[in-house]
């Protein structure tokens, strides 16, 4: 039987000058949305009151595959839930590259030098749009979450198929070796 995945970003309440610890106390920055794709349910939006069902559903998958899920993704969900299980079956892009390269990478640098294409807007500006209520600037937060998993779904689909993503560096696209 082939390996059910599941795709997953998790935008906050919160950033990190905001809550007693910073960095070291992502669990406490609050879920406003998580958008994850499958195959057999496409893409869906989970909430906050969601978290639970959220944790529950990645349970029953068998790889969650995130950017910086391990560090942020997943202890962000860990306030509402035990994910100690989930990281063990994550396939964390950031991790990875990091791992290969000795240096951290961003997405929208990943997305731009291997897709020509970047991100529409930053973790930031979701916070401050999610924090005015507004219901269409909420709505841009779900659909910037939606596109940070395209793009991840995007890269990993080209990185199975060439074998390599691209990363910039000093005015060229130079191949990261990948075996996602």
């Amino acid at each position: 039987m082939a390996m059910t995945e599941i795709y997953l970003d998790v935008e906050t309440q919160r950033v990190a000058d905001e809550v007693q610890g910073g960095w070291d106390n992502i669990r406490a920055f609050g879920l406003s949305v998580a958008v994850t794709w499958d195959a057999a349910n496409d893409y869906r939006e989970w909430y906050e009151p969601d978290a639970g069902r959220l944790i529950g559903e990645l349970r029953a998958l068998d790889r969650i595959v995130t950017f910086n899920g391990l560090r942020f993704d997943l202890e962000v969900l860990s306030a509402y839930g035990d994910v100690r299980e989930l990281r063990g079956k994550s396939l964390d892009l950031l991790q990875d590259l990091k791992r290969r390269l000795g240096f951290r990478v961003s997405l929208q640098s990943v997305a731009q030098a291997t897709l020509g294409k970047g991100k529409a807007a930053s973790g930031l500006d979701a916070v401050k749009w999610w924090r005015s209520g507004d219901p269409a600037l909420r709505q841009r937060v779900v659909d910037y979450c939606r596109m940070d998993v395209e793009i991840l779904r995007e890269v990993v689909a080209y990185g199975r198929r060439e074998g390599f993503v691209k990363i910039p560096s000093e005015g060229r696209d130079l191949p990261v070796y990948v075996a996602w």
